[in-house]
């Protein structure tokens, strides 16, 4: 490829990474249904989110914000304390799924392909790729559940086989 060339991104290999990433979120989130709310929210140092709980809600709390970036909005989800349960995290996950798929829906291989200026926390400008962001929102979704997983482990209930699917 020429240097003066971008790849183009495709909405509907988007689509099924994400839907992939998400359907191992909703495997984690069916494993984590066998801790008490207490073990949900039990805090580990090292960790950053020091809970299951805070982990699942800030991987999903990213990937509403930076699809709120790419359509110009800042939307901040700082109410940790409504998601206390798997099935209010589980409800948030589908609600932010369905935005993510709603702005791939309509996205052709231009709009997620061109590089253009847009606003980040602290109304920082900056010239961003909208596919590389819906990809860093996947790869963030990984990086949280191995902290979810090795907090999982020292709950005394490790998971296994949630890794993204080739099939």
């Amino acid at each position: 490829m020429a240097s003066d060339q971008r790849p183009l991104y495709t909405a509907e290999v988007l689509r099924d990474i994400h839907a992939r990433s998400h359907e191992n979120l909703k495997q984690l989130l069916e494993h984590c249904r066998a801790f008490s709310e207490d073990e949900l929210a039990r805090e580990f140092e090292g960790f950053g989110d020091p809970s299951i709980r805070l982990q699942v809600h800030h991987e999903v709390a990213a990937e509403k914000y930076w699809i709120g970036v790419i359509q110009g909005r800042m939307d901040v989800d700082e109410n940790q304390a409504e998601y206390s349960t798997i099935d209010s995290l589980e409800r948030y996950r589908a609600e932010v799924f369905a935005a993510t798929e709603a702005y791939l829906e309509g996205a052709s291989p231009e709009e997620l392909s061109t590089p253009r200026p847009m606003v980040t926390w602290g109304g920082d400008e900056r010239v961003l790729v909208p596919a590389l962001i819906v990809m860093r929102t996947q790869v963030h979704l990984y990086h949280h559940q191995g902290k979810i997983l090795a907090m999982c482990r020292l709950l005394g209930r490790p998971g296994e086989g949630m890794n993204f699917s080739l099939f």
